[in-house]
């Protein structure tokens, strides 16, 4: 009987902290591009790539993330956020006009890299968002596009 005790009340403590989590906010992901500064500008990307890339790469990748329903749920919106930041770290689409021609050359080539070895997007994104995965005929696109940017010579 004293187990029973003990379990109930830490499910109560459980429970509690979940309930808690949910009123610590996380910065979302929302700004704007000046206008003509944009990749899709900079870079003269074509209506069908710049579907793509929003599509599958803009929510980790940019200054604007999509959220989905469940992101408002700890810890599901931290482990997001954190996806995010790091994601965007590691390139900003919306920062690449600001890049080091270096630099771009670098991205350019991991992108084309990533892309071949199937390493994005991430395969956890692809579960929650199945839109976003890249068919063969989607990933020819963007190979064709990133291989034939100046930046990839």
């Amino acid at each position: 009987m004293r187990k029973l005790n003990i379990i109930g009340w830490l499910s109560v403590i459980v429970v509690a902290v979940v309930l808690a989590i949910q009123f610590i906010p996380v910065e979302r992901n929302v700004s704007t591009v000046p206008p003509g500064q944009s990749f899709e500008k900079t870079e003269k990307v074509p209506a069908n790539v710049a579907a793509i890339l929003k599509v599958s790469c803009y929510d980790c990748h940019s200054n604007n993330t999509r959220y989905p329903w469940y992101s408002v749920l700890q810890p599901g919106a931290w482990f997001m956020a954190r996806h995010i930041k790091k994601g965007k770290e590691e390139l900003n689409f919306d920062e690449f006009n600001n890049y080091s021609k270096r630099r771009k050359k670098a991205k350019i080539k991991s992108i084309i890299s990533q892309i071949e070895k199937d390493e994005m997007p991430l395969k956890s994104y692809r579960m929650m968002h199945g839109n976003a995965r890249l068919s063969a005929d989607k990933k020819k696109e963007l190979l064709d596009f990133f291989r034939d940017n100046e930046y990839s010579k």
